[in-house]
């Protein structure tokens, strides 16, 4: 693909299935990690973006023409386990885990850049964005225009790469699961605060565990869910472990 394209603009996009069970690893990496099959699949997924993408990207000389964006669809799949083995991955400070519409460990996703010579190295950028940015970078990339007939909900992410533009153009970013609409984000623009309200949330089972133990994943709708009115409310900014909904005697704004 690279030999014959690299002299003419291309799009390429891969599709991992690694750290997705029931996670295939080869033998080579087997036993690399510490933590046990899911860090070995995690080892295997670093090698193979690294060996058939980045280095063939540098050894044809693309490196500085090449804008490269690795991402997850979501977080880590906490229920998937064998025995005492953890095989969905692990989702840190944040709460909740795949196919949960409203949790954070079930949106906040990977989101790693790399355009040497274009994008500054090193650099963290704070604030909501999502993969429906995608579409928009690189149609802009391409020199191309997004479709005037209609709503786009993404927006180009290079604004915010290149430093032009301070601020996220989502200002609400609304977080389903399935059709059921779960949870909805506020980045409040004079003060750069984001909120989040949270309509319906699963049941988890055990209650504190943070996940739908046993029923395999968490369910969008019916007797899994609780629904919430008023909606539990959160700020994100201090509290990205949605640990402490906020009441009108926490919060009065």
């Amino acid at each position: 693909f690279y030999f014959r394209n690299k002299h003419r603009p291309f799009l390429l996009f891969v599709s991992l299935l690694h750290v997705h069970t029931p996670l295939i690893t080869t033998q080579k990496f087997q036993g690399r990690s510490r933590h046990g099959l899911y860090g070995d699949n995690v080892e295997e997924m670093d090698w193979m973006v690294g060996k058939w993408l980045l280095d063939v990207i540098d050894k044809e000389g693309l490196k500085n023409t090449t804008f490269i964006y690795f991402a997850s669809d979501h977080g880590g799949f906490l229920e998937a386990h064998r025995g005492n083995s953890q095989l969905g991955g692990w989702n840190g400070i944040y709460k909740g885990g795949k196919g949960m519409g409203g949790w954070e460990g079930g949106i906040r996703v990977p989101g790693i850049v790399r355009w040497p010579g274009v994008l500054p190295a090193g650099t963290v950028m704070d604030e909501p964005t999502s993969l429906m940015d995608i579409y928009p970078t690189v149609v802009q990339l391409a020199g191309g225009a997004v479709p005037q007939d209609r709503a786009m909900d993404g927006h180009s992410l290079l604004p915010l790469l290149q430093g032009t533009a301070q601020r996220s153009r989502h200002e609400f970013l609304f977080h389903y699961c399935g059709v059921f609409l779960h949870a909805v984000r506020w980045h409040q623009k004079d003060s750069g605060t984001v909120w989040k309200a949270h309509y319906a949330t699963p049941v988890f089972q055990p209650e504190a565990s943070g996940a739908c133990f046993r029923r395999g994943i968490c369910p969008c709708f019916g007797d899994g869910v609780t629904h919430h009115d008023p909606p539990l409310l959160f700020n994100l900014s201090q509290d990205p472990s949605e640990a402490n909904p906020l009441s009108a005697d926490t919060e009065p704004l």
